[in-house]
């Protein structure tokens, strides 16, 4: 059940609050004795809603009295102070993160080949993006018949996207699909490619036949491989990806026949 410690106030502020909807203008004895706060707390809690215009005073009573604010008002107050302070604390986060960046160092890269793995769909295509935004060089794409474990239209999507910020950052790309990929990838993908990168001279897209399987090269040292479930063959089971310059040296020169003999995507 929602409560007004949900959007901030503390135990003695939202019994404050709620009792003086129930008695109108009151003196702090009185609210003190509605509310159940303790008369020694009840001068901050009132100053507390107050400073959060979520109550009034009538200063020229003797004693002092207090009145509520609509609750309407005083819930839209509450929000929009929450709403201030996840921004601020958001800023601060950037803020953080940016430091951050500058400060904290690549991994060093193993000098003998390590490897690790993401088992199912989601994790699979997460392992994918990470690697995709660890680029500094380039990347190639090689993808044949999608998994039927994917959405087609949400992986394509989210795959360019971190093409696109690769290119951005002074990456070169290459991706080679399978002529039934290319004939099938959804249209906002094809109509961004064509309006955003096709004319880049860092980003390049062919096709062409007996393009199977997905792997994905990143800066000549790294291999993302997607393995099939054995059961399902048209199914993801796992992302492996392995670091290994001389792994990845023999793919790049398998990947290079197959791209010599691809059409240029229009």
């Amino acid at each position: 059940m929602a409560d007004l410690r949900d959007l901030g106030l503390s135990e003695y502020e939202a019994n404050a609050y709620r009792a003086l909807l129930s008695t109108g203008p009151a003196t702090a004895k009185e609210l003190s004795d509605e509310s159940g706060v303790p008369m020694g707390r009840i001068y901050d809690v009132l100053g507390s809603i107050e400073s959060q215009h979520l109550v009034r005073s009538q200063a020229a009573s003797r004693p002092k009295k207090y009145v509520a604010v609509e609750p309407d008002t005083a819930l839209d107050r509450l929000l929009d102070d929450r709403k201030r302070e996840l921004e601020e604390k958001a800023s601060q986060y950037e803020d953080v993160v940016d430091e951050l960046t500058r400060d904290l160092r690549d991994p060093t890269a193993p000098e003998d080949g390590f490897w690790t793995a993401a088992l199912g769909p989601e994790d699979s295509i997460d392992l994918l993006l990470e690697r995709l935004d660890a680029a500094d060089d380039r990347v190639v794409l090689v993808t044949g018949t999608p998994s039927s474990s994917f959405d087609l239209d949400d992986v394509s999507g989210r795959v360019f996207e971190r093409l696109e910020a690769a290119v951005d950052r002074g990456v070169s790309v290459s991706v080679l699909l399978s002529a039934d990929l290319a004939r099938s990838l959804p249209p906002e993908v094809n109509e961004r490619y064509a309006s955003v990168l096709a004319d880049n001279p860092d980003y390049e897209v062919r096709y062409g036949d007996g393009i199977d399987g997905n792997v994905t090269i990143i800066d000549g040292a790294e291999v993302c491989l997607e393995v099939s479930n054995p059961v399902q063959p048209d199914e993801a089971f796992a992302t492996i990806d392995l670091q290994d310059p001389e792994f990845a040296a023999d793919v790049s020169e398998a990947f290079a026949d197959s791209w010599s003999d691809a059409t240029a995507l229009n």
